[in-house]
């Protein structure tokens, strides 16, 4: 398989990433617009990024892998490192500031849809050893999603699997399952309903990265495969025809 240009994928991610904290922030802050019951806020912010999740692992996957994630880029380098597949150092490189800069921005898009300050830090504390135990219960569970998925040739229902894993996640976690070191800070500069402060968002990141680290070894327990089908974190990429001669 020939994979698309490294600025292309980046690009994807880039986008991929922003639109996915729009749908995030941008559902909250209707939902606080629509209701004061904080369950169905929580509900109706769930829905929306179960089902834009989806769609957006759909539309950029085939270019990037749709990862929008800096744990799963990480975890597709460290999976396929041994055999030279999945993600290379380079591109592993190039997503990850890709994702967090799509993150920022994706959140000031939904900030400005809605009238909000472009650029405002969130004052929601999220703190405590709860919390932080659900943010890697969460991830943890996203990666061997994703991983089980790659590894049991059902990569095909990874959309949808998980943006219902993120989608319940809200629901089963204390954390309400960020899950995202990239998504977490893009949430710091809105102070609305899916907001964390600032002070909060290096404890979210070190849970994830642990639960990252979690997901890793109970997938390799599991589904002990390694090998081509580490390319297929999240979603297999489109062959890029190549020129001929």
């Amino acid at each position: 398989m020939t994979a698309a240009p490294l600025a292309r994928r980046a690009a994807a991610e880039f986008l991929g990433t922003g639109l996915l904290v729009t749908v995030v922030v941008g559902s909250g802050i209707a939902a606080e617009t629509l209701t004061r019951d904080p369950g169905l806020r929580l509900l109706e912010n769930a829905l929306a990024t179960a089902a834009g999740l989806a769609v957006l692992i759909l539309v950029f996957g085939p270019v990037s892998g749709g990862h929008f994630n800096p744990v799963i880029s990480l975890a597709d380098w460290w999976l396929g490192r041994r055999d030279s597949t999945g993600l290379g150092a380079a591109a592993f490189t190039a997503y990850v500031p890709a994702q967090v800069g799509g993150a920022i921005a994706g959140a000031v898009l939904a900030n400005a849809m809605y009238d909000e300050p472009l650029v405002a830090w969130s004052d929601h504390q999220r703190s405590g050893g709860g919390v932080w135990l659900g943010e890697i219960v969460a991830t943890a569970g996203l990666l061997l999603v994703v991983v089980a998925l790659a590894r049991s040739g059902r990569a095909g229902h990874t959309a949808w699997a998980v943006g219902a894993y993120i989608g319940s996640a809200y629901w089963f976690t204390s954390s309400t399952s960020f899950a995202n070191p990239a998504v977490t800070v893009g949430r710091a500069v809105t102070d609305t309903f899916a907001g964390i402060a600032p002070g909060s968002v290096g404890g979210f990141v070190l849970a994830q990265l642990l639960g990252g680290v979690l997901g890793v070894a109970l997938s390799a327990v599991l589904y002990p495969r390694t090998g081509a089908d580490v390319d297929d974190l999240v979603i297999p990429q489109y062959d890029v025809p190549t020129e001929r001669h």
